[in-house]
């Protein structure tokens, strides 16, 4: 994102201050820029640190120095998510926002394949560092008393069988069952807690290190004609964050270029790493900058 192409600005974040995981790359990448652009400062919690000192660089030459920190973190250990969230308080004065986004594809394959390694890596990233964030995110925003949004990254595999690998899609139900009971629990303290469920975005997490044939394939698996990107999702994640969405919590928001609608059939469009007829099974580590561990079949 460049200041000549960024959406008209609102300034809706001002003087805000969140904490974005997984925002070195991807989805988590855009909406960092986004925010920034809308007047928030930013800490950028990822295990990446290579992708980190990236970004780093491109938010200081667009302009957002000082307003811009990162910090190394594994969402799985309780300490790193603890001092990530802390940090935006000891940086910026304070915490409004949390987007639990860090991902990872996790254990792919037929599910008489998968291993129990597999299962609790995919776990732990996808559901337990979603509990760990949206845990201290409430305990400082209850502390500050002036409420607050969490935003947690699901997935339309949360939403129906077939529209993802079979532990990525339990995780990600876990995240949308955790926002809703999480949105009712903190919602007198004005905390509100919401989800994004992304379709099919070409990030490099999902692109195998093949970008034109993702966007390619993306763009004939729904119904909108273009693929899923970033800047979509960072939209969505802006609406959250901001005072719009004042009266929405313990919500789901669908962003797929209506692919649900029409049904993922992800088995059918990707027979190659999909469901009993996959090719290879094992765990996949998204941009995580670790390499994957799968075994043909």
């Amino acid at each position: 994102m460049t200041r000549e192409n960024t959406p008209q600005l609102s300034m809706r974040l001002k003087g805000k201050s969140a904490v974005i995981t997984g925002g070195a790359s991807g989805m988590g990448r855009s909406t960092v820029l986004r925010f920034l652009a809308e007047g928030a400062n930013v800490v950028v919690a990822d295990f990446n640190q290579a992708t980190g000192a990236t970004l780093m660089q491109e938010a200081e030459a667009l302009g957002f120095a000082g307003r811009i920190v990162f910090v190394a973190t594994d969402v799985a250990v309780e300490n790193d998510v603890a001092a990530a969230l802390a940090l935006a308080v000891d940086t910026f004065g304070q915490l409004d926002i949390v987007f639990n986004n860090a991902g990872v594809g996790g254990a792919i394959g037929p599910l008489t394949e998968t291993t129990t390694e597999s299962w609790d890596y995919t776990m732990d990233v996808l559901a337990k560092g979603v509990f760990l964030g949206i845990k201290h995110a409430a305990r400082i925003m209850r502390s500050q008393g002036t409420g607050g949004s969490i935003i947690n990254t699901a997935s339309i595999a949360a939403l129906s069988g077939d529209a993802g690998p079979l532990v990525y899609s339990a995780a990600k139900a876990a995240v949308v069952s955790m926002t809703k009971s999480a949105a009712v629990e903190l919602a007198q303290e004005r905390i509100r807690v919401n989800a994004i469920c992304p379709g099919f975005i070409a990030t490099p997490l999902a692109d195998g290190g093949k970008p034109e044939k993702t966007r390619e394939n993306f763009s004939r698996a729904q119904p909108w004609p273009e693929y899923g990107q970033g800047d979509h999702i960072a939209g969505a994640a802006l609406f959250f964050a901001s005072d719009d969405s004042v009266f929405v919590t313990g919500d789901a928001l669908v962003v797929d270029g209506g692919l649900t609608a029409a049904g993922p059939e992800l088995s059918r469009k990707f027979p190659r790493t999909s469901g009993r007829n996959s090719r290879v099974a094992g765990v996949t580590k998204g941009s995580t900058g670790e390499k994957p561990e799968l075994k043909s079949l």
